[in-house]
């Protein structure tokens, strides 16, 4: 289970790289403070089941700030730099 963790710093890793690229940096921070969070905890050798009380834990956060901004936060058809 450690080593899904890695692979989602991996990938958490290759989409920072790719926002800043892109000109994001704050949406790169972002990424990059998950990459380090996925890394540090894959070597912390928790049980399996910790591991997927920690990433539903992840999940739940996720949803909760992803939902608050698109229903509050993002104005409907307003698009920006186009």
């Amino acid at each position: 289970m450690d080593k899904m963790f890695r692979v989602m710093g991996f990938w958490t890793g290759i989409f920072a790289v790719m926002f800043y690229l892109g000109d994001m940096k704050t949406t790169s921070l972002l990424f990059f403070g998950q990459t380090g969070f996925f890394v540090l905890l894959s070597y912390l050798k928790l049980s399996e089941r910790m591991y997927i009380y920690v990433f539903g834990a992840y999940l739940t956060v996720f949803f909760v700030g992803f939902t608050y901004w698109t229903t509050f936060m993002m104005i409907p058809g307003q698009t920006l730099g186009h």
